[in-house]
């Protein structure tokens, strides 16, 4: 995981899981639309695993 993504992660969600697959972006999606800070919780669990 790199600054670059952690940055992009923190400030657009669903941009930075956007190579992980549709599932991920759409759920990183719906979680920033519900709410800023689950979006980047789960953003930043999806850029984490490997």
């Amino acid at each position: 995981m790199s600054l670059w993504r952690v940055i992009l992660a923190i400030l657009f969600p669903p941009l930075s899981v956007i190579d992980k697959g549709c599932g991920s972006f759409l759920i990183v999606f719906l979680l920033t639309l519900a709410g800023w800070i689950p979006g980047i919780i789960a953003a930043l669990i999806i850029l984490n695993k490997n």
